[in-house]
């Protein structure tokens, strides 16, 4: 018994020995879903960059917060007439649920998926005008694959398990649509959301 006791306490502290927590770091580009946005912007999309924290309910759920920022600069026309530069500006905040079809530990691809509540708030300000900001409600879908990086760099790994506490770290790509409505300066009534196209890293402790 003396013997297997080291043993098995070692096996039980392997066994809850997991990953709690998760911070993603990413960015890309949002193709907004409104009709004619590159005709007052120039651009079909606009850079967005944002991160998101979550809680591991078990090693394949976790719900979580996310936030992220775009920004555009254009042109503004009422009733067919320019009215000057305009700047765009939006930050979505979602609350999540997200599913990993991780199996173990060591797995090179890990894909996801998941969504949830969206709260949009954005500003549009006019040259010489006054700004109109606002918010507004909607929802949210992404879906994607997570690359391990650990295997790639092993001895970086144990460094940062060892000083951090960070079990695994991962190069992620990822799709997502967003869906909130609002009154805008520039286009009237709008989706504010879109399709984005996102890379980034995720970080498990």
């Amino acid at each position: 018994m003396l013997i297997l006791a080291p043993t098995l306490a070692s096996a039980a502290e392997a066994g809850t020995d997991r990953p709690h927590w998760s911070l993603e770091l990413k960015g890309g580009a949002l193709f907004r879903d409104t009709a004619g946005w590159s005709r007052f912007y120039g651009s079909s999309y606009l850079g967005e960059y944002g991160g998101a924290l979550a809680y591991k309910l078990r090693r394949e759920v976790e719900i979580g917060v996310e936030g992220s920022y775009a920004r555009a600069k254009g042109k503004g026309v009422q009733r067919q007439v320019p009215t000057g530069e305009v700047t765009h500006e939006q930050a979505p905040l979602n609350l999540f649920v997200l599913v990993r079809g991780v199996f173990n530990e060591n797995q090179w691809l890990v894909p996801y998926a998941g969504g949830g509540f969206t709260r949009m708030f954005y500003r549009d300000r006019v040259t010489g005008q006054a700004k109109t900001q606002g918010s507004a409600n909607g929802y949210h879908g992404r879906a994607g694959v997570q690359l391990l990086l650990d295997r790639l760099e092993p001895e970086t790994a144990k460094g940062l398990y060892r000083d951090f506490g960070m079990h695994h770290t991962y190069f992620l790509l990822e799709g997502k649509y967003t869906r909130a409505m609002a009154d805008t300066v520039a286009a009237g009534s709008v989706n504010l959301g879109g399709a984005s196209c996102l890379a980034g890293f995720l970080f498990e402790f």
